[in-house]
């Protein structure tokens, strides 16, 4: 029986000491076989540390009057909307966690969603394309399984995209976390060692259609679309008028779903 596949969510439960014991066995034998990824999370604990350090002196500290839910109630009964708001974006700021994610319905959308997806590609493809040793959670010889996988996770259908006829393989995918929940990474290269990163993930009731728009950050360039609420990004460090025909052939291909 294969095992489970390491995913983020895993490395930073590991972290946290949210894992099963099982399941952190697992894990542990992991980071075992790959010193780098091990280094990786010594990073992310160091910082976890750092964080309970700095934050120690307040941390047992009683919420303050003006956060109290009750207060804030009672005050959205008094003041007009803007005010209301500005609590709103108070909690999401100080609060988090999961009141924050409760409150944050009622801020307005600033954008229609491509520019946060296609920053999460960007990061994405920055974190993972450069990975000589494990770019990839699951390889290309397993496509049928990452299909599985990724399809469960996202509680949708997606194809993995087939992008042979320009000039791409399929290296294989893996799931990221991002701050909207999970995402599907799809990786590709060609003979020439240019690697590709296709990023989809399931956007928000608000976001369910958007025109395909060019996208930038630093060296990395591509396209982000929204069809039918699953939002595509393809990133590359190529010109953007390479990257065109490959990204609609990659929209061709995922709007039969």
């Amino acid at each position: 029986m294969n095992q489970r596949p390491i995913t983020e969510d895993d490395l930073h439960a590991y972290v946290d000491q949210a894992l099963e014991p099982e399941r952190r066995a697992e894990v542990a034998s992991y980071l075992d076989e790959h010193p780098d990824v091990a280094n990786r999370v010594a990073g992310f604990a160091n910082q976890r540390e750092q964080l309970r350090g700095a934050l120690a002196s307040i941390a047992d500290e009683p919420l303050p009057a003006e956060l109290n839910l009750s207060h804030i109630i009672e005050s959205r009964k008094r003041r007009p909307l803007r005010a209301w708001r500005a609590i709103a974006a108070m909690l999401l700021l100080g609060i988090g966690g999961l009141g924050g994610w409760t409150m944050r319905s009622v801020l307005p959308d600033s954008s229609n969603g491509l520019s946060a997806l296609a920053q999460e590609a960007a990061y994405t493809y920055g974190v993972y394309a450069p990975d000589r040793v494990r770019p990839v959670e699951i390889r290309a010889s397993d496509s049928a399984e990452l299909t599985q996988w990724i399809c469960s996770r996202l509680k949708q259908p997606v194809k993995v995209p087939d992008l042979s006829v320009s000039g791409y393989r399929l290296m294989g995918g893996r799931l990221v976390a991002t701050s909207h929940g999970p995402a599907a990474m799809f990786m590709y290269d060609d003979d020439r060692g240019d690697r590709l990163v296709v990023l989809t993930r399931p956007m928000s009731s608000r976001n369910q259609d958007a025109p395909m728009m060019p996208q930038s950050s630093g060296d990395v360039a591509g396209f982000a679309w929204i069809d039918d609420g699953l939002g595509y990004t393809l990133v590359g460090q190529l010109p953007t008028d390479t990257l065109k025909p490959i990204a609609n052939e990659i929209r061709k291909q995922a709007r039969p779903i």
